[in-house]
């Protein structure tokens, strides 16, 4: 598929991206829109002061992670876009197929296809609104 295609080369294009666990997620410090104002007074500070900063600060790599930050924001702010209307889209299409299943159904068990053979299958399709009772969920919960 095309899309799949599109979507690898995207990924190769960036071989930086990384792929972090959630307890490594949860331990970074965030930047948001009010850490964006501060980083970036906090990058003009340094572009204008660097004799106070220790010599092993790299402001050349604090700008670069800046600037990378700023790209990818665009990036994912398209992506998320993107991934919104793929989401709606995939819920709409899913939702339709499912109503049309249950018109399917509701023919098929109360038409003739029962007497051509399709009983098994309707009965297979039963299974689906079948209700375990709560004490036995809960026993095999328990």
């Amino acid at each position: 598929m095309a899309i799949a295609a599109a979507i690898a080369t995207i990924q190769k294009r960036l071989p930086f991206l990384v792929d972090l666990v959630a307890t490594e997620r949860s331990e970074l410090p965030k930047m948001g829109n009010k850490t964006r104002t501060f980083v970036s007074k906090a990058l003009e500070v340094a572009d204008m002061n660097s004799d106070f900063l220790p010599r092993s600060f790299d402001l050349e790599e604090m700008r670069r992670d800046m600037e990378l930050f700023e790209k990818l924001n665009r990036i994912l702010m398209s992506l998320t876009g993107l991934q919104d209307m793929v989401d709606d889209t995939c819920l709409l299409a899913g939702s339709e197929a499912y109503t049309a299943a249950l018109t399917v159904y509701n023919y098929a068990k109360t038409s003739a296809v029962n007497t051509n053979g399709m009983e098994p299958i309707v009965n297979d399709m039963r299974e689906h609104f079948r209700r375990t009772p709560k004490a036995k969920v809960a026993i095999a919960q328990g």
